[in-house]
């Protein structure tokens, strides 16, 4: 019988793990948004790498590629999360979709015919970003659409698993794809290096075929909007007064804002020591994001086999800050790599901690607007911390790259020791969500306000929910 033990337990773990791949619409559109992740982490490694090539390893033009991509976050965001509740998320999705493989087959065109340049890749990530800043408070709140609330914390955190797959899949097979490229494209025209970039921008294009059927498929449940429609910056302001008026999420989102300005830039930092501090070419460069994908993979598993993710938002954060340290210090690029892996690791622990504690706490009449305020913090942040970083670890900037780094890890270190003892240690299930709502539409939940005062307040008032 003991030897059935190890068998039944990763039965136990492995059901326990994916509970939410039960749904089959949720598994339909978890398996092809994999494969769609997949080809866009191999356009965003190809794009970086782009980058770098179009312009001699300048991190400077690495960072306003970033901040052009991110920017359209910042401004649009909030403005987002009031559409996708108040329209069609199967809609809003199908548009942001199309308009993605547009820019990838665009970007896919101009690089095969050797006229891609720096202002055009900055304009194409500008417009991604315009989809994206409506495509992830879309995303993220669809999940409550295809399962029930007890699965929420895992189809957030198998959500995270599938991003993170697809990075270290997309980022493992770059420098695989890339020399094919080199093949197909110069080895029978006298290509380029650059040119040859543009086969990793074609499987993009190709990847974004079942995704887009998937979403036009699925069966969106209809939501109930009654009501008259408002003016959309009264919707924006529910949001922000929900956010503001629950403890749990307004110190999740602060932090996750002042960690995202720091720690939480990979996406410049692995390309520029890749290049700049290790001098690696294709190989090396997709190697390297591939272990911090991994990385992300292992805690993004971790995290989907706990049974109340938001208890690690500290965990995740000194793991994170701790390992960007390391990183920093560390001479070799093998030993750069298995650092990496751990930056991965605490990284996503601390974002699906901080989404789980969001997603669990927020009702749905302001699930949109709530994660469009998630989306500004996480991605929005992006080009300011972009340029800072940037500017911090660049070999002609005033530190240099390694002390530089070990800078930001210091900032994050500061900002969460600050925010400690606020912080939640996990999701309180409690049943006021519905009285919260109330409270907010009446304008009368305030910061730190218990909700079941508030609704005193608005009875008190004689004021009536929506």
């Amino acid at each position: 019988m003991s030897a059935y033990r190890p068998l039944a337990t990763f039965q136990a773990w492995r059901v326990g793990t994916f509970r939410a791949l039960k749904h089959p619409e949720y598994r339909r559109y978890w398996f092809s948004q994999l494969l769609s992740l997949i080809g866009s982490w191999m356009q965003a490694t190809a794009q970086s790498y782009l980058v770098l090539e179009l312009t001699n390893n300048n991190a400077a033009s690495l960072g306003w590629v970033t901040a052009a991509q991110f920017t359209p976050s910042l401004l649009l965001s909030l403005f987002a999360g009031a559409v996708v509740d108040r329209t069609s998320r199967r809609r809003v999705l199908l548009t942001t979709q199309l308009i993605l493989l547009g820019t990838a087959l665009a970007l896919a065109i101009t690089t095969g015919l050797g006229i891609v340049t720096l202002p055009l890749v900055l304009t194409l990530a500008a417009l991604s970003g315009v989809a994206n800043a409506f495509d992830m408070p879309a995303r993220q709140s669809m999940v409550v659409d295809f399962v029930p609330r007890g699965d929420v914390s895992n189809a957030v955190a198998l959500n995270s698993l599938s991003f993170n797959v697809s990075r270290t899949l997309g980022q493992a097979v770059f420098g695989g794809v890339a020399a094919l490229g080199t093949v197909l494209f110069a080895g029978s025209s006298g290509a380029s290096q650059i040119e040859a970039l543009a086969f990793p921008f074609y499987l993009n294009v190709a990847s974004f075929a079942l995704v887009i059927y998937v979403i036009a498929t699925l069966p969106f449940p209809k939501r109930d909007r009654g009501g008259p429609r408002r003016p959309v910056i009264s919707d924006i302001n529910e949001g922000l007064r929900y956010v503001r008026g629950t403890p749990d999420i307004a110190v999740t989102m602060l932090l996750l804002t002042l960690l995202s300005l720091t720690v939480i830039n990979f996406n410049v930092v692995i390309p520029y020591f890749a290049r700049a501090v290790y001098k690696l070419r294709e190989g090396g460069f997709g190697a390297m994001n591939a272990a911090f994908g991994a990385g992300a993979m292992v805690g993004a598993l971790w995290q989907a086999s706990r049974p109340d993710p938001a208890r690690y938002l500290r965990p995740g954060a000194v793991i994170l800050i701790l390992s960007t340290a390391l990183f920093a210090a560390v001479p070799s690029a093998w030993l750069a790599g298995l650092v990496l892996a751990l930056c991965g690791f605490g990284m996503l622990t601390f974002l699906i901690s901080a989404n789980s504690t969001v997603q669990l706490t927020v009702p749905d009449a302001l699930r949109g607007r709530v994660m469009s305020v998630y989306s500004l913090v996480l991605v929005g942040m992006g080009p300011p911390g972009a340029l800072l970083v940037s500017y911090l670890i660049s070999t002609s900037g005033p530190l240099g790259p390694r002390e530089g780094l070990g800078v930001v890890a210091l900032l994050g270190a500061v900002v969460t020791a600050a925010l400690w003892r606020r912080l939640p240690r996990g999701v309180s299930l409690d049943n006021t969500a519905r009285l919260r709502v109330e409270a907010v539409q009446a304008g009368t939940l305030e910061a730190g306000k218990r909700p079941m005062e508030a609704a005193e307040v608005q009875v008190g008032r004689g004021s009536g929910g929506n």
